[in-house]
């Protein structure tokens, strides 16, 4: 993971996803990529979509999209606590 965001894979109910909006299309881009990266490894996609036909950042960016996937940003975090 970057020191910007992380993603938190691990939420087991998804109707209490609340992601903050993504500011940016490279921030965009960050957090797409290191989703990819977990449905390489084996992460079950959180949207309907055959992950055997659509490639994993297309996944990825309509999970987003949908704000199916909790992250947060850890600059902000770290901002909040000094």
């Amino acid at each position: 993971m970057t020191e910007e965001t992380e993603l938190l894979e691990d939420e087991v109910n998804l109707s209490e996803i609340d992601p903050p909006a993504i500011d940016s299309k490279y921030r965009r881009i960050i957090l797409a990529a290191q989703r990819s990266k977990q449905l390489q490894r084996g992460a079950l996609p959180r949207v309907d979509v055959d992950p055997r036909k659509i490639k994993p950042t297309r996944i990825a960016l309509k999970e987003f999209e949908e704000r199916k996937v909790n992250f947060s940003f850890t600059d902000q975090d770290e901002e909040a606590a000094a």
